[in-house]
């Protein structure tokens, strides 16, 4: 048993020659600012603002995006060495060996879906709340909400699990144009609402501009770190990217296009979105799930209430299609290596994708949605994140020093003190976590051992060659 053995790239291109290449640049734009222009800025700013760090949310959001894009970087590079399905659970299996890969891996299955499942839960605030109450349609309190919040199942944000596997099924070309169109619409959404916002924002709600009651160490900077590093989940988007780098054209140029992309466009929107929302409403009524929509009903833009729901609901859909396809294809990396059951590593001849880890990811988060409230969703994301960020940030060195591993594309600058300074930030924002998501990720990851010692270091391809 060689737990630390490492697996060839070659092995991993072979195998993921069987998925479809046809995503460019501007399709990776597309689906990193789907995934990180979704619940993340239509629900966070608000719990955010509310719970640690008040209008100086925005400064939150600014710094989780910065440090998000060293990261990206780095994760580029690794999908410019070696475009293969799986992202940082393969990555890790290259350069670290096996048993850290599964690590990796079983901590981002549960970030995929708990993600997927959190941004369906929002979907369905935004949907019951603002376009089913306004025809009238009152779902009975036990079909939207969870056995958690006195109900029975959140029905609306099941249904859209299941739309969007349907969606996903159909292969990467119809994700794709049903994402690039949504896409457009909820930036278009989200800008209005900035401009039109700035209108009506009271510069009274920026004092203080960070609350002293959030004031704690470090440095009296606790509130807005512990923000920071809540809303990584906002930024899972960038190792999603990375997971399609085995279905995108030339990955060596387009990753890296398509992460600063979407870095770009995460910046400016959540921090204006950030800083127009707290102005309008004093932080301290924004901890709900819909605080965008909330905001709008205070200041009596009634009509474009309905218009920033559709946005969000939009901007939630891709969201939750990138986030979907990220878990997918992770799910079917660890089966093509034998570390779950191998039927789950297949791939549809007749549209090229997944198909059983479509169904198994769709299973996990429709329970997930129906059965488990947004706050307790959100509050269990970041870590397995934030633990991948580190370990590939701290893999560009490694990376480096592998002689029989070629990356004639995109390679991180200022090696290797960016790749350094990503991975301490990277723990840093670990170590400022709330304490109930540290322990219930360390307990994960402790059945994670457990499965790999009891069935995956038995079945896996890698332990079994010859």
């Amino acid at each position: 048993m060689q737990i630390f053995k490492k697996e060839s790239v070659s092995n991993y291109l072979e195998a993921d020659s069987r998925l479809a290449k046809s995503l460019n640049a501007k399709d990776l734009v597309a689906l990193g600012i789907g995934a990180v222009i979704g619940t993340g800025i239509f629900i966070l700013p608000g719990h955010e603002a509310a719970s640690h760090a008040g209008p100086a949310v925005a400064i939150a959001f600014l710094m989780a995006a910065i440090v998000s894009g060293l990261v990206g970087m780095a994760y580029a590079e690794f999908s410019s060495a070696m475009p293969i399905a799986g992202s940082a659970y393969s990555f890790g299996s290259v350069v670290y060996g096996e048993i850290i890969g599964w690590i990796l891996g079983w901590a981002l299955i549960l970030e995929y879906f708990l993600a997927v499942s959190a941004e369906a839960t929002g979907f369905a605030a935004y949907f019951n709340n603002n376009i089913l109450a306004a025809f009238g349609i009152n779902i009975p309190k036990a079909f939207q909400a969870s056995p958690m919040e006195g109900g029975v199942i959140n029905i609306t944000a099941v249904i859209i699990v299941l739309i969007i596997a349907g969606v996903l099924l159909k292969g990467t070309e119809m994700s794709k144009k049903v994402e690039n169109f949504a896409v457009i619409v909820k930036v278009v959404i989200i800008i209005a609402f900035i401009v039109i916002g700035a209108f009506y924002v009271k510069t009274s709600n920026y004092v203080p501009f960070y609350p002293s009651q959030f004031h704690s160490t470090p440095f009296g900077m606790g509130g807005i770190f512990t923000a920071a590093a809540t809303v990584f989940f906002a930024f899972i988007g960038f190792d999603a990217l990375a997971s399609n780098s085995a279905e995108t054209i030339n990955p060596g140029k387009n990753v890296i296009k398509g992460i600063l992309g979407t870095v770009i466009f995460a910046v400016v929107l959540y921090v204006a979105f950030s800083f127009v929302l707290t102005g309008i409403v004093n932080y301290k009524e924004l901890n709900v799930d819909d605080p965008a929509a909330y905001a709008l009903q205070i200041i009596h833009l009634t009509a474009f209430n309905k218009l920033i729901t559709i946005g969000a609901l939009f901007g939630i859909f891709t969201a939750m299609v990138t986030m979907f396809i990220g878990g997918s294809r992770l799910v079917y990396a660890l089966g093509r290596d034998g570390l779950l059951p191998k039927f789950i590593g297949r791939v549809s001849e007749k549209h090229s994708v997944p198909r059983n880890a479509i169904i198994i990811a769709t299973i996990v988060q429709a329970v997930f949605a129906g059965l488990v409230p947004l706050s307790e969703l959100a509050s269990l994301i970041n870590a397995g994140t934030l633990i991948a960020f580190a370990l590939i940030s701290f893999g560009v060195i490694k990376l480096r020093h592998r002689k029989d591993i070629q990356n004639d594309g995109f390679k991180m600058p200022w090696y290797p003190f960016l790749p350094v300074i990503a991975g301490v930030f990277s723990i840093f924002f670990i170590v400022m976590l709330p304490d109930i998501t540290k322990i219930f990720v360390a307990i994960w990851i402790v059945i994670g051992f457990i499965f790999y010692f009891a069935y995956g270091v038995h079945h896996s391809k890698l332990q079994n060659q010859k």
